[in-house]
């Protein structure tokens, strides 16, 4: 009686698992998501266009006033990395899922925008575009973005970066400079002042000192602090001196603009009046005008030429044994 038990549970089992649909007989390990039920009040997913880039190529041809082919010459189209936009979903990866774009519009009406737009006509909210972009671009260089100055003051993206270009004007040395004048007018006026960095030459550029993204420094500099920046090009400032010179070690803005000057070597002052500015004392030839007369006539000739500088040389520093005061 035992064994013709067992034999009617095991044929009990096999009618079940024959009645039971494909996919479940197939057990769970087998069953692919395609076979397996929604559940109930799920919503759909996003509507991609199954054509991709072609659907969008049918109206963005050539003959479009903004170049928008040429994104095909860019690292967002490599189709083989499946890190950029046109491995996963093509123009939809940036612009999302825009099936209602997709459709012509009724007689009278104007073209549905994409999901998510970048353009001037109908853009979406900055903080929507931004997150687009930082879905791949938030990392090295792009950490502090949140928060930045840039951020704090709406920035997009796109307010700088040209997406669709091949060359993107701020990433090139030679118009970069000419890309961050749009907003600060006052840098470029000192860029082209007597005493300047090059800038406006592509030697010296924005992002050679700043990180337009953020930092952890002031005003965005690459570095922590502001002489910390300046030492990655003038490191014969570093230091460390025998003797030193305070205000150059507290901060080389104390007597130099870094964006351009009419005074020589980027001073924000000339000498003597710069030194002035510190040190004045009555038993040193420190003055402009020297002499018995009232008013004094005669200029100090210490005074001529470098002013302050014909005497004390070092004025970065000094590493010579007799220099305390920076005379060699």
């Amino acid at each position: 009686m035992k064994r013709l038990g067992l034999l009617i549970g095991g044929l009990g089992l096999l009618v079940a698992s024959a009645m039971a649909p494909p996919s479940l007989a197939a057990g769970p390990d087998q069953a692919t998501p395609a076979a397996m039920p929604a559940p109930d009040g799920a919503a759909p997913g996003p509507e991609y266009s199954p054509l991709g880039a072609k659907a969008c190529m049918r109206c963005h041809d050539e003959k479009e006033p903004y170049p928008v082919l040429s994104i095909l010459r860019t690292p967002h189209a490599q189709m083989a990395d499946p890190r950029t936009p046109f491995a996963q979903h093509q123009c939809e990866s940036c612009h999302g899922a825009s099936p209602e774009h997709m459709q012509a519009p009724k007689p009278g009406q104007l073209r549905a925008p994409p999901a998510i737009d970048y353009g001037p006509r109908q853009p979406s909210p900055v903080e929507v575009q931004n997150r687009q972009c930082l879905t791949c671009h938030e990392n090295k260089l792009r950490l502090h973005w949140r928060g930045s100055q840039h951020d704090a003051a709406g920035l997009a993206c796109v307010s700088c970066h040209d997406i669709h270009t091949q060359h993107d004007k701020v990433r090139a040395r030679a118009t970069q400079p000419f890309v961050c004048f749009t907003c600060h007018k006052e840098k470029r006026a000192r860029a082209y002042m007597p005493s300047h960095h090059p800038i406006v030459q592509g030697q010296v550029v924005c992002g050679d000192c700043h990180n337009p993204h953020g930092s952890e420094g002031p005003k965005m500099l690459i570095k922590g602090t502001v002489n910390e920046t300046c030492y990655t090009c003038h490191a014969d400032k570093r230091g460390p001196f025998l003797w030193e010179h305070p205000p150059v070690r507290e901060n080389c803005l104390n007597c130099h603009n870094p964006h351009g000057s009419v005074q020589p070597r980027l001073l924000k002052a000339r000498p003597p009046w710069l030194c002035q500015e510190c040190h004045s004392e009555p038993y040193h030839p420190s003055t402009l005008y020297s002499g018995t007369g009232i008013p004094p006539t005669g200029a100090a000739q210490q005074l001529l030429f470098k002013a302050c500088l014909n005497c004390h040389s070092q004025i970065h520093g000094s590493n010579h044994p007799s220099g305390p005061r920076l005379t060699r």
